[in-house]
């Protein structure tokens, strides 16, 4: 088993693409990066601590490569917006993709260099892509908040512009 962490903007909403796919084994919400150990929601929601919303994937890269998860992690979001995402704009909401070895860092910039080329955006690319740091869970009511909060859940996606976001760079696909 391996690890893959993304961030992209609030972590409710990166939990989905990735859950039903064959060869995923588990998928935290959590936060990574920041200057204070064991945040909480609270500290991290105000956008001072440093921390990025993220989840990290325990994944089988036999049955689903870390290339198939960078496929997957890039139409979530909007990859040319630095400061956050949709109306989600806190530090905490930026985009970046957080590799623990040097093959997925390898493909992570393939990946990005390969979609900034493909003349989708107007803008460049900008999403980060950083080295992980220590991974500290999210509180228990953030995880599987899609399935404890449906209704919520749906509202949140629409206020946080994520269903616009993938409407507008990604609905051809």
């Amino acid at each position: 088993m391996e690890k893959a962490t993304f961030a992209g903007g609030c972590f409710w909403c990166m939990v989905t693409p990735f859950e039903e796919q064959p060869g995923i084994h588990g998928i935290i919400s959590g936060y990574m990066g920041g200057t204070i150990e064991n945040p909480t929601y609270e500290q991290v929601l105000t956008g001072d601590t440093g921390h990025l919303e993220v989840v990290q994937i325990t994944f089988d890269p036999a049955i689903f490569p870390y290339k198939k998860l960078l496929e997957l992690y890039w139409p979530q979001i909007d990859p040319t917006d630095a400061t956050g995402q949709g109306n989600d704009r806190k530090s905490q909401y930026r985009a970046a993709i957080l590799y623990h070895t040097e093959e997925q860092r390898l493909l992570a910039e393939k990946s990005k260099e390969a979609l900034g080329l493909s003349g989708r955006f107007e803008k460049p690319i900008v999403t980060g892509i950083e080295e992980a740091s220590v991974f500290y869970p999210a509180e228990e009511y953030h995880q599987n908040y899609h399935r404890k909060n449906p209704k919520f859940y749906k509202e949140s996606r629409v206020y946080s512009g994520r269903d616009a976001i993938i409407e507008k760079y990604w609905s051809k696909d």
